[in-house]
């Protein structure tokens, strides 16, 4: 079965939804317009059940199929919050808010699967129990572990969970997916060097946090060189080193590294952790210093169930003719929460030859939406096709 009729036939009138999410993007968890619409638009559909307030500013639309029966519960999922970035597309539907955009595509996710909501609510060619999901603050605010912890998945039922998101440099409309780790678990470290100032003429009357800083910035490169198992995937970066003098003839008394680790595994999220505390203590001792780490960890590995994985897959071939096989990639992606509740797959769809994402010339392609619906859509009467 190619694209849904319905779908197509409604593609301008999705479009229409997306740029208008587009003019007016909100970050984090200020998604308040955002969510106005979206629950709006689910109760015009004839949604069963429309709740709003879970996880602050999320929305859950559910839709109940033919049979009066329980049947299976399947959780359909977009992310509604843009990004703290000028746009500089110069599109007509361009951002009106000054330093807000929708750079990820979050606004196309959205729209996709509010018209799988109107499909569905319309043909109810299921028996079970589909629940559309849209979530705010995947972009660093850790939205569905917010909506988590407020119960989404008890509170409905939802057994399995899927989401999509869509790649700049995939050609348009391509479907790729792989089971198992996709993306990484990102984790931040703060690391504060104390040292005793002074005069830069005397260093042997100092402990020199900018020695101290050197050493541990290459030290820190060994973690994964040489801790890491090769066959594991593992990134460390430093991104930010700050010391508490700018003078250029005072060592100044402390100084601030901060960066980044990603992960495929538990495993080597464990152990990066613990090296990266133990080289830390290390170096400052043998200086004389003293050093404070915090560790912080972000989202979770994003792991793809090998059974819900191979169901996407058969819905991406029956909709868009093929599926192929998707790269694993350090970026992070906060649906690994709801992967971590309830077996589920994460399916990745060509946005074309586009800007990259957060990139501000970036723009969703609204060429690939009626397939993006048609996928979400098919999920549901695939896992629970009507009697």
């Amino acid at each position: 079965m190619p694209i849904k009729n319905r779908l197509a036939e409604m593609h301008e009138e999705i479009t229409g939804w997306r740029r208008d999410i587009h003019q007016h993007p909100e970050i984090l968890y200020d998604t308040h317009r955002t969510s106005a619409l979206v629950a709006e638009k689910l109760k015009e559909f004839g949604c069963d059940e429309v709740v709003t307030g879970i996880g602050r500013t999320g929305v859950v639309g559910v839709i109940r199929g033919k049979t009066d029966k329980q049947g299976r519960v399947i959780g359909l999922r977009a992310d509604m919050d843009a990004l703290p970035m000028q746009e500089q597309t110069g599109l007509d539907y361009a951002s009106k808010t000054d330093g807000a955009m929708h750079a990820c595509g979050h606004d196309g996710h959205t729209a996709m699967v509010l018209g799988a909501a109107k499909y569905l609510s319309e043909t109810r060619n299921f028996d079970g129990t589909a629940i559309v999901i849209f979530q705010p603050a995947e972009e660093g605010g850790n939205g569905a572990e917010a909506m988590c912890k407020d119960g989404l998945m008890d509170r409905f039922g939802i057994q399995e969970v899927y989401a999509m998101h869509n790649v700049p440099g995939v050609p348009t409309g391509q479907f790729a997916i792989r089971s198992g780790p996709l993306l990484a678990a990102a984790d931040e470290f703060d690391i504060r060097l104390e040292g005793r100032g002074g005069h830069a003429a005397k260093p042997h009357e100092t402990i020199d946090t900018t020695v101290m800083l050197s050493q541990l910035i290459v030290a820190l490169q060994t973690i994964v060189s040489r801790n890491a198992d090769p066959t594991l995937q593992a990134v460390l970066s430093v991104t930010s080193v700050e010391t508490s003098s700018k003078a250029f003839n005072v060592i100044p008394q402390s100084a601030e590294v901060k960066g980044t680790v990603r992960t495929h595994s538990n495993e080597m999220r464990d152990l990066i952790e613990q090296r990266l505390t133990e080289v830390s203590q290390g170096i400052a001792e043998t200086f004389g210093g003293t050093v404070k780490v915090t560790y912080t960890r972000g989202v979770p590995v994003t792991i793809n169930a090998e059974e819900q994985t191979g169901y996407a897959a058969e819905a991406a071939i029956s909709v868009g003719g093929s599926c192929g096989e998707a790269p694993m990639v350090m970026g992070g992606e906060d649906f690994s929460f709801m992967l971590e509740e309830r077996p589920g797959a994460f399916i990745v769809l060509g946005n074309g030859d586009t800007a990259g994402l957060h990139h501000p010339e970036y723009n969703f392609n609204d060429e690939i939406i009626p397939l993006g619906c048609s996928w979400f859509a098919e999920m549901v009467e695939r896992r629970m096709p009507a009697a």
